[in-house]
């Protein structure tokens, strides 16, 4: 009998560039999950022998089917695909019962030494598949199929992020969905007007560029975050306003440099950042808002919220993207689609 696989990811982009480096002989008998639930009800009604698995999807998450798959008597092979490459995750994955782990993006020559080592005789092939719908620049609208493209890129720089804050501070970072929109600058001002009216947060503002693409990376941290953030980063005395902005200063160094970076890496561009600007102190969210308002009418924003587990520590890091961005963005996308 064929090999049975099962994909599950939420993202469709990241489904599609799995399936298509995966052994020829296993495309025959492949199937897809969006989510946990749906990966266990294909597992319910098929013998599958490799489930390749996300692990930060809506509805239930690669660690939720991993202790489900506990319970049930499985042949199934587990390999972990995510962009969460923290340590403890993959502690974590493999104590549940995952027999490897696979960082986004996926590497083919990774996929090859799997199948060598747990005695397939199976060779990649690659598989052409369909170039998803960009965007329409003359209407400045986001398909789906372009969204999913965005949301995978940044999912995997902010595993990366997420790393690098969890290897420093020693903690297990929650990496979230991401959460890609087209703005009006309007409903953007709306959005972040929230920063000055409130304040028990705190934000920094740090302008982006590179090859046709450029924006400002937006990080808000909620004050009472500081006090965890002291601990772990050993600061010790009393909490005044420069040992405040220097945390501040500190979060915002490693999230936004880190998640600038891993874009920058898949895009296949460099990006140079402005010097930061403490919002609330030198510079108003209307300020930034009004100083961009005459070269965009729309902005592509991206949100991702980061909480460190068992502390009380939240921060949301916002990167917006000018509209003229938006031509370069779907040509390399669709450029690093094609190859």
């Amino acid at each position: 009998m064929p090999t049975a696989v099962l994909i599950c990811d939420d993202s469709n982009l990241a489904r599609k560039q799995l399936a298509k480096i995966l052994p020829q002989d296993w495309q025959e008998n492949l199937f897809f999950a969006g989510h946990g639930a749906e990966a266990l009800a294909t597992l319910s009604k098929h013998a599958i022998d490799w489930l390749f698995l996300d692990l930060n999807m809506p509805v239930m998450d690669g660690y939720q089917v991993l202790t489900a798959l506990q319970k049930i008597n499985t042949n199934t092979k587990v390999i972990i695909v995510s962009g969460d490459i923290q340590p403890e995750a993959f502690e974590r994955v493999k104590a549940l019962g995952a027999i490897d782990f696979i960082k986004k993006p996926v590497n083919e020559a990774k996929i090859l030494e799997l199948l060598k080592r747990f005695g397939s005789s199976s060779t990649l092939s690659k598989k052409e598949t369909k170039t998803p719908d960009l965007i329409v620049l003359e209407e400045i609208e986001l398909s789906a199929d372009m969204r999913d493209v965005l949301q995978e890129l940044t999912n995997v720089a902010m595993g990366q992020a997420g790393d690098l804050l969890a290897r420093l501070l020693n903690v297990f970072v929650k990496l979230p969905i991401p959460n890609v929109n087209l703005l009006e600058v309007s409903e953007l001002h709306m959005a972040l007007a929230s920063v000055e009216r409130e304040e028990s947060t705190a934000a920094v503002c740090q302008g982006f560029i590179g090859g046709g693409v450029s924006g400002e990376a937006l990080l808000i941290l909620s004050e009472s975050s500081y006090k965890d953030i002291a601990k772990l980063m050993n600061y010790h005395g009393g909490l005044t306003a420069r040992i405040e902005l220097e945390l501040l200063m500190d979060v915002s160094n490693i999230l936004i440099g880190a998640v600038l970076k891993g874009l920058s890496e898949q895009l296949n561009m460099t990006f140079s950042q402005g010097h930061p600007v403490v919002l609330g102190q030198r510079e108003s969210v209307s300020d930034l808002i009004k100083a961009n308002a005459k070269r965009w009418r729309k902005t592509l924003a991206i949100e991702l919220t980061y909480g460190i587990e068992n502390y009380n520590i939240s921060c949301d890091l916002l990167l917006l993207f000018t509209e003229d961005s938006l031509k370069t963005l779907n040509d390399k996308v669709h450029y690093m689609l094609e190859g």
